[in-house]
């Protein structure tokens, strides 16, 4: 009997199936995505039998509709675009299996020709794992389009391949490997986003430099500020510089890191740092904490862990603390206790199949992998932490007091 290519006997009556799927996506910075010559939305087009006309099924942030909802509509308008255009609140507390539903129950609405009509997603991270797991469940796979409007969702997000909700008090339980045809990074939408959502940014950007990119870490240190002041836009020559070198190595680092194990195969991921407590810190501390926050919290931790371990040095920690800060994200958290730290690891492991794999910083810029961290170790090492945490508070009011006195007597 002849076997058909990728069709193996296994034993009588039973065959061993193989396959594989090509996947390719793209990134691609656009700036002024929406200016009546942009065609990017665009490029991927309508079925023959559709007509000539386009049609799109658009999902925006609320938030997003508010500041800029008439001018993403006059774009479709101008295009000649038959659209529905769909306005979803979106944050953590809303980001359920619910939510995706009813994006999909719109998708059916309105009828979308699945291979050939994409789902268009603009907003912040949670809106684009939501709308990226209701499209690749309609009829088991819709294409779709991304435009990030947060940091987060431009450097993080709006980058891999994994979609999600939370789902029974965990974060991101339910989800799907479903990459985007194209997402379109437009650094325009930063400008109306506050300050606090551009330093939740920050952090994911931050974790790239920590991971494997010292240099960025120094453009970190040196114009941290100035870009979290100007909110990416370039209102300076070296504020412009800076915030696309920033922008472009966080997104080249972290599709270098995504591309080889997209899949997730191999569960020693350096873009894991910051995210073996923080899912767990996230989800308890809603909504206190924001994603970028929580992750920072968890850095923080796990420098002051690698530091007693002699990984770090006390020059190095102390800098990426003060990085931290001056990005004006938490080095600490009420949220840091034992049984919560406890459960967090515990979780961890039964994610990671068995094992901890946590990432721990070598330096500024290297990363190796632990499997033997203690609940001591962690009670000790958040007891630092804190200590850490309340002399820089310390510090900074005494520096805020000292400037009145300084003031007047010059």
């Amino acid at each position: 009997m002849t076997q058909a290519t990728g069709l193996l006997a296994h034993e009588a009556g039973s065959w061993l199936v193989r396959t594989q799927k090509e996947v390719s996506y793209e990134v691609r910075f656009r700036d002024e995505l929406f200016r009546p010559d942009r065609t990017d939305l665009l490029e991927f087009g309508s079925a023959p039998w559709c007509g000539p006309r386009l049609r799109r099924f658009v999902v925006v942030d609320s938030n997003v509709d508010m500041l800029h909802g008439d001018m993403i509509r006059a774009y479709f308008e101008h295009h000649d675009v038959e659209n529905a255009m769909v306005v979803v609140e979106a944050n953590e507390s809303v980001k359920d299996f619910a939510a995706a539903a009813r994006i999909v129950e719109e998708m059916d609405r309105f009828g979308i020709a699945r291979r050939r009509e994409p789902v268009i997603v603009i907003g912040g991270g949670v809106l684009m794992d939501t709308v990226g797991l209701a499209a690749s469940l309609y009829r088991r796979g819709t294409p779709f389009l991304r435009v990030p409007t947060t940091l987060i969702g431009l450097v993080d997000a709006g980058v891999g391949v994994k979609t999600g909700v939370n789902f029974n008090g965990h974060k991101n339980r339910l989800g799907t490997y479903a990459p985007a045809e194209l997402t379109l990074l437009d650094r325009f939408f930063l400008s109306t986003i506050d300050e606090r959502h551009i330093s939740n940014g920050l952090a994911e950007i931050l974790k790239i430099a920590l991971i494997k990119n010292y240099d960025l870490f120094r453009v970190l240190e040196e114009h941290g500020p100035r870009l979290l002041d100007e909110k990416f836009q370039g209102r300076t020559p070296i504020g412009d510089e800076a915030a696309v070198a920033v922008l472009h190595a966080a997104t080249r680092g972290m599709l270098e890191e995504l591309q080889p194990n997209l899949w997730e195969v191999e569960l020693e991921r350096r873009v894991d740092y910051g995210h073996t407590f923080s899912p767990t810190i996230e989800m308890r501390a809603l909504p206190h904490l924001l994603h970028g926050e929580a992750v920072c919290v968890d850095m923080a931790l796990t420098t002051v862990i690698g530091w007693r371990r002699g990984l770090v040095t006390k020059q190095e920690r102390d800098r990426v603390l003060a990085v931290m800060s001056a990005l004006k994200l938490p080095t600490w958290d009420p949220m840091l206790h034992p049984e919560v730290l406890s459960q967090a690891l515990q979780d961890t492991v039964r994610h990671r199949d068995g094992m901890q794999r946590l990432p721990l910083p070598v330096g500024i810029g290297g990363v190796t992998f632990v499997n033997d961290v203690t609940e001591e170790e962690i009670r000790i090492a958040t007891a630092m932490q804190r200590r850490l945490h309340e002399a820089r508070l310390g510090s900074q009011d005494q520096g805020a007091a000292a400037a009145p006195r300084l003031s007047a007597a010059s």
